[in-house]
């Protein structure tokens, strides 16, 4: 008899851990490693009843998200190892997060993708013999104070290759907040790039479209200080309340509650709460999860859950569109030979840009002079002192091309020869880090190719660096004959 058939023809004759380990080997052949890691691995086979088999997941966030995304995968694996009649129940551990009360468990039933067989009822009155422990007495949903900027909205953030990924994905948020696969939503990137601006910008928006629902802005500073005081007043409990009563929570800088173990404890508490109630999740960083370093693991794994969206160093037209923009809302005009010099010269970030343009207007105002391209330079000297030396990427191609012994021009080639792929991805590795330059300009260098491209490059050149001593040293080298050059 084929094992396949087994099941069908005698599923009295297997337990629920044989039954459940068939059908995580039919499982694990429809869907990616990482999402069976996830949300199968967990799962523990708790009861096997006839044709009934009830598996055990860690929470209510746990059991909707498979009926919402794993329904008709489960249906089908079902019925093939249980055969037409099997059906699949679920057991919900629920956490009390209360000290003198113990995980309890109720039972879900599970979809069945059609919505075929007979329905299995939920447990009556389990709101009135279990006190929730999230609803507190005489605590009402009362308006809160959002902390939002006014000013920070979709309509003046503007719109680039470098951070349209993030801007597109928080309007989608703003959109149907905690309805998406955006939560959380992570938006990373450097000092001055607009993380602030955008993550605020969606809570602007939710106002708008939710009025009833209650938005907060916090920053990770402010969030640490906030739980201290509660600490020292004896009011943790209401601290923590008070945050799970947020439809929208905004945490700004998440990378400063690096090795502030009891901080993120609560934290970890109150973004399991939000999560699994449908609420949204967005965070600020100066970098991406999997380099957040200080962290819980139990953390930066939730920070993956939905999606990092990174903000980059704007090119040059953005970097124009920007300044034109804030002329625009200042209602300002300039000569457009002086717009574009301080485009062509601040490109470290856009607050900086903003600043060159503010001293720009001020001296002009005060000195009651026209605003010129020598102007301009006298002005902005202090914005451009430190990237006078910057390496060019053209500088980099060419060092990398001499320490390889290879013709610059076949690092814009189509050639996939090794030495050359390896050369490419050095040199894009080093565009990336020591320069200004948007992915996109990068790719741009290498002949056009796109920004996933650079990405890749750069991973590999990450990797290669842990694993390979010798590549190590040719990187190391390289770097040292750069920085050599450019002091």
């Amino acid at each position: 008899m084929e094992p396949s058939q087994l099941p069908q023809s005698s599923p009295n004759l297997l337990d629920k851990d044989q039954a459940w380990l068939q059908c995580l080997s039919i499982i694990k052949d429809n869907i990616s490693l990482q999402s069976f890691k996830t949300w199968f691995e967990p799962i523990v086979p708790s009861k096997m009843a006839g044709d009934v088999l009830t598996i055990q997941v860690p929470s209510q966030f746990f059991y909707e998200w498979l009926e919402e995304h794993y329904v008709n995968l489960l249906h089908k694996t079902i019925k093939r190892v249980l055969g037409h009649s099997g059906r699949l129940e679920y057991s919900v551990v629920m956490e009390h997060h209360q000290g003198e009360a113990r995980p309890y468990t109720i039972q879900m039933p599970g979809g069945t993708g059609k919505q075929s067989g007979p329905e299995v009822q939920m447990p009556v009155n389990i709101g009135q013999s279990i006190k929730n422990p999230f609803v507190i007495p005489g605590l009402k949903k009362v308006q809160v104070d959002s902390q939002l900027n006014a000013r920070y909205r979709f309509d003046s953030f503007v719109e680039g290759d470098c951070n349209r990924l993030a801007r597109s994905a928080g309007l989608a948020v703003a959109a149907k907040p905690g309805a998406t696969s955006f939560n959380p939503l992570m938006l990373y990137g450097g000092t001055g790039l607009g993380k602030t601006h955008l993550a605020q910008a969606i809570g602007n928006q939710v106002r708008q479209l939710f009025p009833n629902k209650t938005v907060l802005y916090v920053s990770s500073e402010r969030f640490t200080q906030q739980f201290v005081d509660a600490l020292k007043s004896h009011s943790a409990n209401d601290f923590v309340h008070f945050y799970q009563m947020m439809d929208v929570l905004i945490l700004d800088d998440v990378h400063n509650l690096a090795n502030k173990e009891k901080t993120q404890d609560v934290f970890f508490h109150i973004f399991n709460h939000l999560h699994q109630n449908g609420k949204q999740l967005i965070l600020t960083s100066d970098r991406p999860p999997k380099d957040l370093r200080g962290l819980e693991d139990r953390l930066l794994s939730r920070f993956k859950w939905g999606l990092s969206a990174d903000l980059q160093m704007p090119d040059f037209e953005t970097r124009l569109a920007i300044l034109q923009s804030k002329m625009y809302a200042d209602g300002i005009e300039l000569p457009a030979e002086v717009v574009e010099f301080i485009a062509h010269n601040i490109h470290s970030n856009v607050r900086e840009l903003e600043g060159a343009l503010t001293s720009l207007i001020a001296y002009t105002t005060l000195s009651n002079r026209q605003a010129d391209l020598e102007l301009a330079r006298t002005v902005i000297k202090n914005f451009t002192r430190h990237t006078q030396t910057e390496v060019s990427i053209d500088s980099i191609q060419t060092m990398v091309c001499e320490y390889f012994d290879l013709p610059v021009d076949l690092l814009r080639a189509t050639t996939r020869k090794r030495e050359v792929v390896q050369a490419r991805q050095i040199s894009m590795y080093f565009a990336k880090k020591l320069t200004k330059h948007s992915l996109k300009a990068i790719g741009d260098y290498f002949g056009g190719r796109d920004h996933s491209t650079v990405i890749h490059s750069c991973q590999t050149v990450e990797d290669l660096m842990e694993t390979d001593r010798r590549f190590k040293g040719f990187v190391d080298d390289i770097l040292k004959k750069i920085k050599t050059t450019t002091v």
